[in-house]
């Protein structure tokens, strides 16, 4: 535990003081979870559409804790094909937080090249460079990108434990920021593990809140980067959706340990290994619904050669073949563009009986009214 006096704040606590049972046990936990992961064959091309998709949804969670009101769908397109803008123009508050989220995590969330597995050495000028990414062409305020405020701030969520004011002074929050990466960089922080290390830093972080703005997308993105640096896969680009998810215990969780006697940062590391372990669930779930495809794929194969199958009947389902589904109906046979080259010059009574064919077989699910790919079709 360290203690840094401050001018005008009084004593500020760095604690690694924490319930090490109930938060080993979750960790233990997330470990033997995050090492059967690493384990499940997946092809290159299918990894990085993976981790693509995490990182937007983590985007999407980060910004949206903040107060961002872009749905999923928006924050997709905008990492997808940001819109130009020319000359002085700026593009819309929420919009240019996710284009610069998205380049925030391309260049400090990204695995390193070349290097061997190691911490991550944190330092004043990475998280300031963290923020200035996340801030820059937005208008707010006082706040100047990947600059120490010199105003008073208030953390103000009255529905989730109350307002927290953080250190008011440039001076103190020069100081406790000095402070901060030496203890995060120590010995015994980094005896701690990667995971606790990187809890410690973001839970840290927030409190100091240093910047004028883009504060809890700096602390996450950290501590995103601390774990990817220990070698930890897909999970960290994930972490921030289900904070997210778990917006009103996090809040909670922050109020709780700052408000702690001795320093107990417990109520903020149970969250952290809580939403640790719904994070690597998540991620398994999604790469076994790719390698499922990858079976269903061979299977229709399979069918087809055996002659259970026509080859329009093995090219429907190809189509189908896609990690969110497609539903659709007969007259979708006939009519969406999707299907026209398979279904262009058919009858409507041969596109019926394919349909019955393959319902037949469990190859295809119907609910009375839609068609869809049975997932399970190998199980059936």
């Amino acid at each position: 535990m360290l203690k840094v006096l401050t001018f005008k704040a009084g004593n500020f606590t760095f604690s690694r003081k924490y319930d090490r049972q109930a938060v080993r046990e979750n960790i233990v936990r997330f470990e033997s979870m995050f090492q059967a992961l690493a384990q499940l064959p997946i092809l290159p091309n299918q990894a990085a559409k993976l981790d693509t998709e995490l990182v937007r949804r983590s985007i999407f969670g980060t910004a949206a804790i903040e107060g961002n009101p872009l749905s999923e769908k928006r924050v997709d397109e905008l990492l997808t094909e940001p819109p130009a803008v020319s000359g002085n123009d700026l593009r819309e508050r929420a919009e240019q937080e996710i284009v610069n989220l998205g380049q925030a995590y391309a260049k400090f969330a990204a695995p390193p090249t070349g290097k061997k597995r190691e911490p991550l050495l944190v330092t004043e000028a990475l998280i300031q460079e963290i923020n200035r990414v996340i801030t820059a062409n937005i208008t707010s305020g006082q706040h100047s990108p990947g600059k120490y405020r010199n105003i008073r701030v208030e953390v103000d969520d009255g529905a989730h434990g109350g307002a927290y004011t953080p250190p008011r002074i440039l001076a103190d929050i020069q100081a406790l920021m000095a402070a901060f990466v030496e203890w995060i960089n120590s010995e015994e922080v980094r005896g701690e593990g990667a995971l606790v290390r990187a809890a410690l830093a973001h839970y840290h972080l927030g409190l100091i809140h240093p910047f004028g703005d883009g504060n809890g997308r700096t602390a996450r993105l950290l501590e995103a980067a601390i774990l990817i640096h220990e070698g930890y896969k897909y999970v960290p680009a994930v972490l921030s959706n289900h904070y997210y998810k778990s917006m009103g215990d996090y809040y909670v969780a922050f109020r709780e340990a700052e408000r702690a006697k001795d320093g107990d940062v417990t109520p903020f590391l149970a969250l952290f290994t809580r939403v640790l372990i719904q994070s690597v669930q998540d991620v398994q779930e999604r790469v076994h619904a790719f390698i499922r495809l990858l079976a269903l794929r061979d299977y229709y194969h399979f069918c087809l050669d055996r002659r259970d199958i026509t080859r329009r009947q093995h090219d429907l389902l190809q189509l189908l073949l896609t990690p969110s589904g497609k539903e659709f109906s007969l007259r979708d046979l006939l009519l969406d563009p999707l299907f026209a080259p398979l279904y262009r010059r058919v009858s409507e009574k041969t596109a019926r009986r394919d349909l019955e064919r393959l319902t037949q077989l469990r190859l295809l699910l119907h609910d009375g009214k839609q068609y869809f790919a049975n997932p399970f079709a190998l199980g059936d």
